[in-house]
């Protein structure tokens, strides 16, 4: 039985999709495997630029509570080693996540608490419905958001981070949109709308130029101001100017048209996998 699936459309937007809404899409080691494989497969399909961008979302009304309960009941009777090699599966679904070549946007219509929360901040957009929860659960179970500690901080900030991994308090929408983990709050009834625009503004991107940028912000991100990043920025962006889309694009502007990739995307006209 899978717990999750992967369609991609005709425009290459990949639907990655969470479907245990029985259990609120609670996270377990079995969908853990299966989101690492969909992502294994993501990284070459983007690399290849086949995908041009991916949706992370669930079935049912919650996003995802985190750790299911009866995989947590299993963690009890795991020794030092088991946990280990656990916890690294789940940080490599994290960043495989994060390191994907192209934009991601994450849509959370409901609650998503623990790491959940991780899975949020390693995507490059975040949407969500104003029904949204978002809550660091861990230390009220005795544990840490430790896996997902890199990615949260990065989106909250050290000093929000303390807090709530500290304290465990429920963020709902408005206060996840003030302190950066989400980037938009819309309605119910808008919520689809919303991240369908936000793809339509994401396709209108060359997807070299994305996929080259993703990568220079997370070099930049590690050495923010040294000769070498300086250097890198400089050959980034020369290499861009010199290459086919870069040459395109700004041969479409001067021209005042479409660049090739938009009319592309316009003309793609099949429905979500």
């Amino acid at each position: 039985m899978a717990f999750s699936s992967l369609g991609i459309d005709a425009n290459g937007v990949a639907w990655l999709t969470l479907n245990r809404p029985d259990v609120h899409n609670a996270f377990d080691d079995h969908l853990i495997a299966e989101l690492n494989a969909h992502l294994d497969e993501l990284h070459t399909l983007a690399q290849q630029g086949e995908v041009r961008a991916v949706v992370l979302g669930s079935e049912g009304k919650s996003f995802s509570a985190g750790a299911d309960l009866n995989w947590m009941k299993r963690m009890v009777d795991y020794d030092l080693d088991d946990n280990l090699a656990d916890s690294r599966k789940l940080a490599k679904l994290m960043h495989g996540l994060d390191s994907l070549p192209c934009p991601s946007v994450c849509r959370v219509q409901g609650a998503a608490f623990g790491g959940a929360v991780g899975l949020a901040a390693c995507c490059d957009v975040v949407i969500a419905s104003e029904k949204a929860k978002f809550c660091l659960s861990e230390v009220k179970i005795g544990l840490s958001p430790a896996v997902i500690s890199p990615y949260v901080q990065r989106a909250l900030g050290e000093r929000q981070m303390r807090r709530y991994a500290l304290t465990a308090e429920v963020m709902d929408a408005t206060t996840a949109l003030n302190l950066g983990l989400a980037h938009q709050v819309v309605a119910a009834e808008e919520f689809d709308a919303a991240v369908d625009a936000m793809l339509t503004t994401l396709l209108a991107g060359s997807p070299q130029a994305q996929r080259a940028t993703k990568a220079l912000l997370a070099s930049v991100a590690k050495e923010p101001d040294s000769e070498a990043t300086r250097e890198h920025t400089c050959q980034v962006i020369a290499r861009l100017r010199v290459s086919d889309e870069g040459q395109e694009g700004l041969a479409s502007f001067f021209d005042k048209r479409r660049p090739a990739w938009v009319e592309h995307h316009n003309n793609a006209t099949e429905p979500r996998s």
